[in-house]
């Protein structure tokens, strides 16, 4: 059974909805810790939505916060826990974007997903498994989980811009060309990527602008 994920969210600037941008959060955090990077984007994507739902999970590791899935070496999880989390967290984002979709009345190729670490590895096992493409996953400071399954369990392709930077502590930058081998080997034809210099785990202004401009292309806009 799915569980329904609270969600905040800025309305288009028009008025009008003619694209989504969905932004899943990192480990620890919420949907309204990401939800601040709709003011930059929102003046260049007037007709965009900006959604960001909360994980399922409260966050041991950061009781404030939340958790699409628990985390061994910082919880002290089981690798089997981690993994039923993910399998969980991965239906319910499904639900989510299904019942988004509907009740924007907006098509798959008109939804993005923005993800950020944890919310990153989410959005990248979730789209390529879902029937329809969207229009694509921008992917900041995370990782492609379970690479080694891809290939056999894709079922649709869409743009993918991996963005990480070179100071990253918490998830090594060599996460980035790891991800896009899989993906490419996986037969992904668009996969783009940037490296932020002098950036730690987090996202940084010529991330967020090459970011915004796979936004634009990606959404037509």
């Amino acid at each position: 059974m799915t569980r329904i994920l609270n969600a905040e969210r800025r309305e288009p600037l028009s008025g009008s909805t003619r694209s989504v941008v969905v932004f899943l959060h990192g480990y620890g955090a919420n949907g309204a810790d990401l939800l601040g990077l709709a003011d930059p984007l929102a003046e260049h994507l007037p007709d965009t939505l900006f959604v960001a739902p909360d994980a399922p999970e409260h966050c041991a590791g950061s009781p404030m916060g939340y958790q699409w899935f628990p985390i061994p070496w910082i919880d002290g999880s089981s690798e089997e826990e981690s993994r039923r989390g993910l399998m969980a967290a991965a239906e319910d984002v499904n639900a989510f974007l299904d019942a988004l979709m509907v009740d924007e009345d907006v098509l798959p190729e008109q939804v993005v997903l923005f993800g950020f670490s944890q919310g990153t590895m989410m959005s990248l096992h979730v789209a390529p498994r879902r029937e329809d493409p969207i229009a694509g996953i921008v992917a900041f400071s995370g990782r492609l989980l379970e690479p080694e399954l891809l290939a056999d369990e894709v079922v649709s392709r869409m743009p993918i811009l991996l963005v990480h930077g070179d100071q990253d502590d918490v998830v090594p930058v060599q996460s980035l060309p790891q991800a896009a081998e899989a993906l490419q080997t996986a037969k992904f034809t668009e996969v783009y990527a940037h490296i932020q210099k002098g950036t730690a785990h987090g996202i940084a202004p010529d991330g967020l602008g090459v970011a915004l401009a796979f936004l634009r292309d990606e959404l037509s806009l």
